[in-house]
């Protein structure tokens, strides 16, 4: 019998004392511990809600219930709610809080409704997302420019801290110097002062996504759809390490090779490069200079500066 069943914590002795006297590491009876099959659950049912979520955005957790329930899982809308809340998921749908902030971080306006995007490094945006891994899950940063749709920046944590955060928005400073305006949501990483700090020293303009206005970011979010469905998804990685290797190789192909439909099948890196055929605009009905007389637009809707009839993609 292995000595790690010796030790029970419901007993009154401490564990510590308990892993001393049976010779047995913490770190061992910790790990062992993690593996219950309550967590094999929960860690299936992460990977399930990413997949209805990264389909289906706009769910909340009363429709991921009925979604999951319809594929033979029982679930109830606090289990739901609570790894939804671990995954930093909120479903992008109008609606108050959808995002919360740090309570002592300050939180900037959104300044792009109405704004043509018509240069790069004009606007540069940001946004984490999860990813799941065969035990556990880790989560990615980018930067992406608004005109180009190029990925500046990129980078991945096990963690929610600020640190990878402020590592990829440095790493795309250095790379391609500074932006005229930087979106992000009012997340706690990114209206943490060691985030605003670097864009201030940058002489950079800080936007943030408005409460209830979940689309004011949707370029990153529809990233985020192409990259788990062309990469995450069919290569079921198993650690960290092999996310690491993966997306080194899919972001230089999204960038250099991969067509985009709004860029009139140019590749993000070479309309970055020429300044040609780009371009977005933020369309909203509710703004005073958002919309063209001629042209009344649905809240939140996107097009191209550059030719409205092309879609986004």
């Amino acid at each position: 019998m292995s000595r790690l069943y010796w030790i029970d914590a419901g007993d009154e002795v401490p564990i510590v004392r308990q892993c001393e006297l049976a010779g047995v590491s913490r770190a061992t009876v910790y790990a062992h511990r993690r593996s219950s099959p309550e967590d094999t659950t929960d860690l299936l049912l992460c990977g399930l809600l990413d997949e209805i979520y990264t389909r289906r955005p706009f769910y909340g957790s009363r429709r991921m219930v009925v979604e999951l329930r319809t594929q033979g899982h029982e679930v109830n809308r606090k289990c739901v709610q609570r790894l939804m809340r671990g995954m930093g998921l909120a479903a992008i749908a109008p609606g108050p809080h959808t995002s919360r902030p740090h309570p002592q971080h300050k939180v900037y306006p959104y300044l792009l409704r109405g704004v043509a995007v018509t240069r790069p490094n004009q606007v540069w945006s940001t946004d984490i997302t999860y990813i799941r891994l065969a035990r556990g899950f880790c989560y990615l940063v980018a930067i992406m420019d608004w005109y180009s749709r190029k990925v500046l920046s990129w980078r991945l944590s096990d963690t929610m801290e600020v640190g990878f955060c402020v590592d990829c928005l440095e790493g795309a400073l250095q790379l391609y110097g500074p932006p005229e305006v930087f979106n992000s949501d009012q997340g706690s990483q990114f209206t943490a002062d060691s985030f605003t700090r670097v864009l201030k020293r940058a002489g950079v303009t800080i936007s943030m996504d408005g409460r209830g206005r979940a689309f004011d970011n949707i370029f990153v979010e529809r990233l985020w759809r192409t990259v788990k469905y062309e990469d995450i998804y069919l290569k079921g990685y198993a650690n960290l390490s092999e996310v690491i290797l993966g997306l080194t190789e899919y972001f230089p192909f999204y960038n250099d090779e991969r067509p985009h439909t709004a860029l009139a099948n140019e590749t993000p890196a070479t309309v970055y490069r020429t300044r040609q055929g780009g371009g977005a605009l933020i369309v909203d009905k509710y703004g005073p200079a958002a919309t063209p007389p001629a042209e009344p637009a649905t809240p939140g809707q996107r097009c191209s500066a550059a030719s409205k009839a092309q879609a986004v993609a």
